[in-house]
């Protein structure tokens, strides 16, 4: 089997409503993402997506998606897709770096791989395990009559694990962490994801003003050394998401004791290839994981719901289904929503589909040489 065509499309998503994070700072109504299908010659094809949120939220944006696919193309026509540690080493050898440019083709093969095979993706990231993976709400920025309202939709959705976004007014964070607190209803769970938005000190402040309620706070400064300050000052459950990118950052949390639970998002770090070595290497460590992406339609959220459910518990946190919160969708299939749980497909490959009518015209083709 080996790759003929690369099709790429890039794909607006509006969202439903507007989100903020980052204590408001960085506002958000659509999302730009890329969608890729792999065509071989064995007339299979498989997909892949790569969705940053927005341009402002990492260092990674939908544009440089596409511009580096188009350097990455030549190294991939031809490739066996089966053989994913063999492609990424290619994209690596063409393209230093950028991970997340690599993330949509890596996911397309590990499609072909597992269509090739008969097997649902799961089986191939180390095998199906039992039960439903919990899904989170992602309640964003506002006040705190703004926030439970969010949280009431998402309840609504059938979520009793919520995830809200706080930060951005150390003093104002301290009650409005306690009043959303005293919101939730027997049984839930609740994180305060900061999104790098409070200096060490802030961090320390607030905490320990409230460290009566022991909830994970997750990513409360941009890096891990200025999380490190705030792990030896504080009793919470610590969450390291964004600062989370390659395995050498891993290795760090491991050996500093950073963190207990871990964002794992599948662009940000370069795909399932990569993913699944972090994956492996937090159940070694001991760290629990959030399993998700940054953004996308069913496609991208399928692909990560299959690594989350091929994680044994007590690893498997929780993922997010990004899609819950878009007006466009143009997929077929994939994961859904069981009333805040949801299952891996058991279609061979990630089994999700997009709508080629839906999608139109691709925005760039590559061949083959004859």
């Amino acid at each position: 089997m080996r790759i003929d065509r690369i099709d790429v499309w890039a794909l607006e998503l509006p969202l439903a409503r507007p989100y903020s994070l980052s204590g408001g700072r960085l506002h958000f109504d659509r999302l730009d993402s890329t969608l890729v299908r792999l065509d071989t010659d064995e007339g299979v094809s498989g997909w892949g997506e790569a969705c940053p949120w927005g341009s402002t939220y990492l260092p990674a944006f939908a544009r440089g998606i596409r511009a580096g696919i188009e350097e990455l193309a030549p190294a991939i026509l031809g490739q066996d897709p089966r053989r994913t540690e063999v492609v990424y080493q290619a994209m690596n050898r063409a393209l230093p770096g950028h991970p997340y440019v690599k993330s949509a083709i890596d996911m397309a093969c590990w499609d072909l791989a597992a269509l090739s095979a008969g097997r649902p993706l799961c089986d191939l990231l180390g095998g199906r395990t039992a039960g439903e993976v919990r899904l989170h709400s992602s309640i964003p920025s506002g006040t705190t009559a703004q926030i439970t309202d969010e949280i009431e939709i998402a309840r609504d959705q059938g979520y009793s694990f919520h995830s809200v976004k706080i930060g951005g007014d150390p003093d104002g964070d301290v009650e409005r962490m306690r009043s959303i607190d005293r919101h939730m209803a027997a049984g839930e769970e609740l994180t305060f994801d900061c999104n790098r938005s409070w200096l060490p000190s802030e961090a320390i402040a607030v905490l320990n003003t409230n460290r009566d309620l022991n909830r994970v706070v997750e990513q409360p400064c941009e890096t891990i050394e200025q999380h490190l300050q705030v792990r030896r000052s504080v009793s919470q459950p610590l969450a390291i998401d964004e600062s989370l990118k390659t395995l050498g950052d891993l290795l760090r949390i491991i050996e500093t004791g950073a963190c207990e639970v871990v964002g794992l998002k599948l662009t940000r770090v370069g795909g399932l290839s990569v993913a699944r070595k972090i994956r492996d290497l937090c159940i070694e460590a001991g760290i629990s994981m959030n399993i998700e992406d940054t953004g996308g339609t069913t496609l991208q959220a399928t692909a990560a719901v299959h690594l989350a459910q091929s994680t044994p518990e007590p690893f498997r946190r929780a993922t997010w289904l990004c899609f819950d919160k878009l007006t466009r969708n143009p997929v077929d299939a994939g994961a859904v929503n069981r009333h805040g749980w949801t299952v891996a497909p058991e279609l061979p490959g990630i089994g999700a589909v997009p709508d080629v009518t839906a999608l139109g015209d691709p925005l760039a083709v590559y061949r083959r040489d004859p």
